[in-house]
């Protein structure tokens, strides 16, 4: 416990004062175009000649490359943040665009660079990695020599990555000022209030099912409205990709996300093989929690919703408390970043309008800081959520002395961390509730995330899947993907529900995100991981901190199968990893249905 009280809104002026007006942020803008220019025309003077000669040129751009992505992700950053405060901020919309031309524009000396690297024999490469500085950097150094053999010439990537400013990324930012214009209507004792889809969306979780059916009915008809827009936005996105992935000659949708994970496509497989053969428990539980809810099916909009009369609800105070008290059980590293989040105000939780929907951290490696965004009303989702943003951060601190080319880490293994912390909290919640009945709606709120991470997830990936399949041979309707969407919804739920979703491909974020296509298996991948790291951290108990920091370490500079061979001495590729995985989250549904007999 402490008498500190935190606050709820984050500082962002310590960075650049002023927001999206700042003229220190300005200069900052100016300062990154220099650094790219003069990054760029070094690496064009940059001819490879002999592992040797070469070691002090590519140091030289090793350290230029350094600075000038720490410039960048300083400011995509700031800016990530300022739009997601205030979705009205148009100014902050603007430097959006300023930030993505400097990225496409640093992407392309980065594809020089490449290029040059994949010009050395493999005997002169192994001698360049000799140097001792370069060392530490030569699984990262060889990632990117590998991939560019595997892209078109230097010329055509360059020219992608100059069309993508407007062809691509300008399609993501089109959702999000989509996003931000839309109002969802909400009555309440005769008061209509319009909320932001953030806001509208943890209405979901409302005790009361009529007000849920209210808001989910209104929700589906803005969706709707935006439907054609939403859709000829997530067809040029796929259309872009698709033609990208053709000039290639690259014939697999997953080739780019599995490549960006550092994962091999026969884990993905044996990981949703084993899911969909272990949904029976997790239809089970959707089946009990309609009947307590005096149902015969739940529908979409049941999901999320409380049961019980308890309503276990948590100030951001308490929230915060609770979950400090937890980490410490874990370790001090992390209770000690948690609680300098809290303290400094990295955090912005307040229950507002115009806030983005969703939550994430992001982090300013210029001033060695990261900031969490996330909309708090209470709700044990979102102290789990508030721990799981915690998790990320606690994952850039843990990396906090290594080379920034060796902090790349993958969304996959970001999420196996944000998981972790998340886990930690919702068990402690479970085992102290103060009465069974206590107990049941934390229970079930920590099967939900199982649902969530085994079913929702795997949803998207049936959907994203199937849509791409489709969007090979042409433009798909905004009706045709509502089909698509059904159909994915059904067979990842085991058609538990009596209602679904149709436009869920149009208010999920993630089908939108540019910088890492399907978005969706790395949570579930990041989820069943984590659940191995937890089992390890349990026998252990406090002193696997340790380890646990030493595996977060490795995570950007190995392959996800190598990692789980070094920490946990696991085979990724084999079912029986995921199936001892899959069984915690088993063991749970069966002590809620006991509970529930």
């Amino acid at each position: 416990m402490t008498n500190k009280m935190y606050a709820d809104v984050w500082d962002l002026e310590v960075f650049f004062p002023g927001g999206s007006s700042s003229p220190e942020f300005t200069k900052h803008l100016e300062e990154t175009g220099v650094k790219i220019e003069e990054f760029t025309k070094t690496v064009k003077e940059y001819a490879p000649s002999d592992g040797i000669t070469d070691r002090k040129t590519v140091r030289n751009l090793i350290n230029m490359f350094e600075g000038t992505v720490q410039k960048i992700r300083q400011a995509g950053a700031f800016v990530s943040c300022l739009q997601a405060q205030n979705m009205h901020d148009k100014d902050a919309d603007a430097l959006r665009g300023k930030v993505t031309e400097l990225s496409a524009s640093f992407q392309n000396g980065l594809t020089i660079f490449d290029g040059k690297l994949s010009q050395y024999e493999n005997d002169q490469w192994k001698l360049l990695l000799e140097d001792e500085k370069l060392h530490e950097l030569s699984f990262v150094l060889t990632e990117r020599r590998t991939n560019a053999v595997q892209r078109l010439s230097e010329k055509e990537e360059m020219l992608i990555n100059k069309l993508s400013v407007d062809g691509y990324h300008g399609w993501g930012q089109m959702y999000d000022t989509v996003v931000g214009s839309m109002q969802i209507p909400f009555e309440e004792n005769g008061h209509v209030s319009y909320l932001s889809v953030g806001q509208a969306a943890n209405k979901f979780s409302h005790p009361n099912r009529e007000v849920r059916q209210k808001v989910f009915a209104e929700w589906e008809k803005a969706w709707n409205e935006k439907g054609a827009l939403l859709s000829k936005t997530l067809n040029h996105l796929a259309g872009f990709r698709l033609n990208t992935y053709e000039m290639r000659n690259w014939d697999n949708v997953l080739k780019e996300p599995l490549e960006y994970n550092r994962m091999d496509e026969k884990t993905l497989t044996a990981m949703w093989r084993v899911i969909s053969n272990n949904k029976k428990p997790l239809v089970e539980f959707l089946n009990r929690k309609a009947k307590l809810l005096g149902l015969e099916k739940l529908s979409w909009f049941d999901v999320d919703a409380p049961i019980g009369k308890t309503e276990t609800k948590m100030t951001y105070q308490e929230g915060a408390e609770f979950i400090l008290d937890h980490f410490a059980k874990f370790g001090e590293e992390m209770t000690s970043f948690a609680k300098t989040a809290f303290e400094n105000n990295w955090i912005e939780a307040e229950d507002r309008q115009g806030k983005r929907p969703g939550g994430f951290h992001t982090y300013f490696p210029e001033s060695a800081q990261s900031r969490i965004f996330m909309t708090y009303s209470g709700t044990p989702s979102n102290v789990s959520t508030l721990a799981h943003e915690l998790g990320h951060g606690f994952h850039t601190y843990a990396m906090k002395d290594m080379h920034t080319l060796n902090r790349n880490y993958a969304m996959n293994v970001a999420e196996t961390a944000s998981t972790l912390a998340e886990m930690i909290v919702s068990d402690a919640a479970v085992k102290n509730a103060s009465s069974e009945e206590e107990k049941l709606v934390l229970l079930e709120d920590k099967i939900q995330r199982s649902v969530a991470l085994l079913m929702n997830i795997h949803a998207r990936f049936i959907f994203e899947t199937s849509f791409y399949e489709e969007r090979r041979k042409g433009l798909v309707s905004k009706e045709r993907l509502n089909e698509l969407m059904v159909t994915a919804q059904k067979e990842a739920f085991g058609d538990a529900l009596e209602e679904y979703h149709p436009s869920f491909w149009g208010s999920k974020l993630h089908f939108y995100i540019t910088g890492v296509p399907f978005y969706n298996f790395p949570y579930t991948f990041g989820y069943l991981f984590s659940l191995g790291i937890y089992a390890k951290a349990i026998q252990e108990g406090k002193g696997y901190e340790e380890k646990y920091i030493a595996l977060l370490k490795d995570t950007a500079s190995m392959t996800v199968e190598e990692l789980a061979k070094k920490h946990l001495d696991v085979d990724l590729t084999d079912d029986a990893f995921w199936e001892s995985a899959i069984k915690v989250c088993i063991e749970d549904v069966e002590e809620f249905l006991a509970l529930t007999k």
